[in-house]
């Protein structure tokens, strides 16, 4: 029988999930600690630290709120050139070949953070699924948080590192 190891999901796996408030209310206190890569006027991007594959962004609004249709016409607004912003990013600094964008709205439709709501970008390439997802229940990521963070921070700030 092979083995993959993923010790960073044990942190999450035994996080008390009802303790400290808000996770997507607490990352913008820290960006380094909390992956942020951008914050704009209202809303804000981050990298997910548990992610379906490598630069996988959330958009999400500053303010806490669980639903599109409480959101003000800024802050769509605003959410929206930073998906924007996040697909030309990713393509600059990783070349996917397509992107899955959405959300998901309240826990009956797979919302994991329910209560604050957040945007998903996930770049993909052909062949990046397999069989492992499916009956491994694994997937494969080859690229660590950190080193992404440091490939899409300096772009979204305006200086590209070489």
């Amino acid at each position: 029988m092979e083995h993959l190891w993923a010790p960073w999901r044990l942190e999450y796996i035994k996080s008390d999930k009802k303790k400290g408030g808000c996770i997507l209310c607490n990352v913008q206190k820290d960006e380094k600690q909390s992956l942020v890569i951008y914050q704009g006027s209202l809303s804000f991007v981050v990298l997910n630290k548990y992610p379906y594959s490598t630069g996988h962004l959330m958009v999400c609004p500053n303010r806490h709120v669980d639903s599109l249709d409480k959101l003000t016409k800024k802050e769509i607004s605003e959410m929206g050139l930073l998906k924007q912003k996040c697909i030309s990013v990713l393509k600059d600094a990783l070349h996917p070949m397509g992107f899955n964008i959405g959300l998901n709205q309240g826990y009956a439709a797979g919302a994991g953070i329910a209560d604050h709501l957040h945007e998903h970008i996930v770049p993909r390439w052909s062949g990046d699924t397999n069989f492992m997802p499916i009956i491994g229940n694994t997937r494969v990521l080859s690229t660590y948080l950190e080193d992404a963070h440091k490939k899409l921070y300096p772009i979204f700030k305006g200086k590209r590192k070489k």
